[in-house]
Formats: C-alpha cells, structure tokens, sequence
C-alpha cells in the first residue's frame, strides 16, 4: 500500500508539498542585486556572496538553476535561469559583472520585473514542474517606489523571497517583501555577508519539494479526452510582422491534438477593432482541414485593439451549441488567447463572464503586452504566459500543451449508483477519497482512495 503524507510548511500559502525518500532537489535561484548608486562601495561583497552561494549549489539543466538581476532606477538581466548549465559559466559570468549605478532605488518596479519577465519559462522557469522558486533580493537603502503590489504578486505566484539589507534598508519593509517576516536578513554592512550565508542557505535547502514516488504511483480515471480549444489571434496593426510566428504555433499545437468530429475540436478567431471568425468548431472535423485553413490565414490589420470586446463575441458566438460547442456535455472549453498589446478597452466583463461559463482562457502575450492584463483575461493568473517576441512562442509550447492536457475530463461511472439496497454493504465497507489542494503549478488533481473494513482495520487500497 502507498502511503504519502503532506508535509506542513509554516506560512506558505499552498496546502501541499510531498516529500518521499530518494528524492533529488532542484531549485530555481534568482538573485536580485541593489546596483544604485548607495552601493558602489558594496558591491565587491554582493558579488563575492553570490558566488560563494553559487559554490553550494548544484548547477546543471536539471538540477539548480541561477539567473542574477541588477536594479537602481529600472531592472537589468545580467543572465536569465536558462543561460548558462554549468556553475563554471555562472560563476565566471557573476565575477564579470560590473555595478550599474543610478537612482532612484526602485525596489518594487524590479520585483515586479523578475515576476513578469524572469520567473517565466520562456526564461528558464520550471515553476509549472513543481521546482521551487527562490528570490534573493540585496538591497542597501528604502525603496523609492511601493513594494506592496509587486510583493503580493510573487507570494501569489509561489515564490520564496529572502530578503537581505544593510544599514541603510528598511526592516519593515524587507520583512513584507519576504515570504516570511523570518526570511528577512540584515547585516550592518555588505562586508558582513558572509555571517548569514549559512542561515539563508539552510533555508534554502530546507524548502519542501515534490517528489515523485517510487511506487506506482495512484492515478485518477478520465474517459477519452475530448477538448473545444478556440484560438483568439491578435491581429492589429501592432501584430503584422509577428502574425506568422503567430500562425506557426497554432500550426504547432494543432498538429498534437486529435482532431475529429466525436474528439477534440478547433476554432479560430482573429481581431483588432472588431472580431472575425476565420471558422468555427464544427466547420472541420479532420486535422488536415484545419492546418490548410491556418496556413492560408492573412493578417486582418486595424486598430484599437479592443480585446475585451474580442473575449466577449467569443463567449457569445463561438462557445455555443450551434457553434460546435458541447460544453453542455462536459467537454472542456479551452480559450487561447495570443495579443500583442494592451487592451484599448476594459476585458474585465468579459473575462469574468468567461469564467463564469467555465471557458479556460489561457492568455499568451509579448514585449508590448500587459502582463496583470493577461492575467486578469486568464482564468488563473499561472495560465497567464509572456515571451519576448512571438517568434518564441515555440518556449511555451509545451508548457501550453502541458496545462491543455491535463484538464480533468468529467466521467460518467460505469458501476450502478448506489440505492436503498445497498446499504448493507455501506454499513459494513466504507470508501474515504481525500482531495487534496496542491500547489497551483501541478494542474492536476490527485486522488486517493483508503477503504476500511467495518472493524476499522485497513484491508486494502483502491485507485480512484
């Protein structure tokens, strides 16, 4: 019999982590480097502390991943979590850096950056794989800007921030940046780094991390999948030269579903000012018809882009019956929205009103986006993805690919449903399925099933 217990972490915000023998930890580590003008004199010992935390890592693809970022007045990437593979390249990367200076100090503009632009997996992420997040933020002085948004925004996305300031810091205020009150270090100078080395690497060491088991592991049933998935494409002015980056990961992720009439189904849908539906959910039941339909799309052009208004004709003309649509048979209604821009008008309505109809909106954005915007549109703020440019859209594609098949399909039981005549056996057999709530970057339900005898002796185990 299998048996995995949840690991209580004090004050993380998820219910869950699981831990089994064996495992072997993987950590994502961003290092966010005050480089205002305050801190020219002690920089030397930032670097110097980066390394020798480095040095205590284990630095390969799979394994821990480090990025490091600097800030004064705006947030500059020196290296992202995906650049460099060996600790050799990193550390001979962190000796080379130079100090950025400038002011003010804006500490919740650049935490607000690593969320949107360096946590992501287009950046080296493996947040959705359950590997945990780590923030290391030196900063010398107070911040100029408010930190409160941005450091919301990062314990909402799951990730640890340890924050480590000097003399010239505010306690209090590193103390909210944190995860935690007690992830928040400070020393009288940057020289005096080395005195809290050991006590932020035990913490880092110390964060749970899910593990797969050994054993066979418990698995939930789901009948044949079957999904509704309805492509909205940006097609303003702002998107003419990306739009066939656009049409190739659409191509893409088309190629990976089973398109028929009785299984997964595609639309696609284009807009700028006004929406156009290129064709809808019941027009082809076969995967050839609608890759010939895609490569033959052109670039609507136009402007404002009114997204709000794009999200709410989807709703209204293409999640429905006559459209294609069998969410009325619980088949899973999967929006991918692809836009280039910030809205012009409010998607708030919309967006709800989706949700509210069940529709999984999945918001992938670029450089001219806004990122809170996309996570608004999303129906959770972890399906909202952002790349650079569209023609990195092929960073996300699995990790889209990942979330879309992992939808949980609803199933019709095979077995009689229990009535009055049943009792008996109910009195004498009791089925206990415990539900738990997992971190949001697992998107999937675990299940598992314990059954008791009458005598309250367990007899055995059922997968569920």
């Amino acid at each position: 019999m299998l048996f995995i217990f949840p690991y209580n972490v004090p004050h993380l915000t998820h219910d869950c982590y699981f831990l089994a023998e064996g495992g072997r930890q993987r950590r994502d580590v961003v290092f966010l480097l005050d480089g205002s003008d305050g801190t020219r004199n002690g920089f030397p010992a930032m670097k110097e502390f980066v390394q020798r935390m480095v040095e205590r890592l284990d630095i390969t693809e799979n394994r821990d991943r480090v990025s490091v970022v600097q800030y004064s007045r705006d947030a500059e990437v020196h290296f992202y979590l995906n650049t460099y593979t060996t600790k050799e390249d990193v550390l001979d990367r962190v000796r080379g850096l130079r100090h950025k200076g400038g002011r003010p100090l804006n500490t919740g503009a650049a935490l607000q950056y690593v969320r949107d632009n360096v946590f992501t997996a287009s950046s080296g992420s493996r947040r959705l794989e359950g590997v945990p997040q780590i923030l290391v933020l030196l900063s010398g002085g107070r911040s100029s800007d408010s930190v409160d948004a941005a450091a919301s925004s990062l314990k909402e996305l799951g990730v640890l921030t340890f924050g480590i300031g000097s003399r010239g810091s505010d306690s209090r205020e590193l103390q909210k940046i944190s995860y935690d009150p007690n992830y928040a270090l400070t020393v009288s100078d940057f020289s005096e780094l080395p005195k809290v080395q050991e006590q932020l690497l035990a913490s880092v060491q110390a964060v749970p991390i899910p593990i797969t088991p050994t054993s066979p592991p418990v698995t939930a049933v789901y009948t044949t999948p079957r999904k509704d998935v309805v492509f909205l494409l940006d097609g303003s002015d702002g998107t003419r030269n990306s739009f066939p980056a656009m049409l190739d990961f659409v191509q893409r992720v088309v190629e990976q579903f089973n398109i028929e009439a009785n299984r997964d189904r595609v639309s696609v849908v284009q807009y700028s000012r006004d929406a156009e539906v290129h064709f809808y959910l019941n027009s082809y039941t076969t995967k050839e018809d609608v890759l010939d339909r895609v490569r033959g799309l052109r670039h609507k052009g136009g402007r404002p882009l009114n997204t709000g208004a794009a999200l709410q004709y989807v709703r209204d003309n293409v999640f429905t019956a006559s459209s294609g649509s069998r969410r009325l048979e619980g088949v899973p209604q999967i929006l991918v929205l692809l836009s280039g821009g910030r809205s012009s008008d409010s998607v708030d309505a919309a967006a709800s009103s989706l949700k509210e109809l069940g529709v999984l909106t999945f918001g992938i954005g670029s450089r001219g986006s806004d990122s809170r915007e996309l996570q608004k549109i999303s129906y959770d703020p972890n399906y909202a993805l952002t790349v650079s440019d569209f023609s990195e859209l092929p960073k996300v594609q699995e990790q889209l690919l990942a979330s879309v098949q992992a939808v949980p399909i609803p199933i019709t039981p095979t077995s009689p449903p229990v009535t009055g005549t049943c009792m008996e056996e109910l009195n004498s057999t009791l089925c206990l399925v415990f539900l738990l709530n997992v971190p949001p970057f697992f998107f999937s339900f675990l299940f598992f099933c314990l059954c008791f005898v009458s005598s309250g002796n367990v007899s055995q185990s059922l997968d569920c």
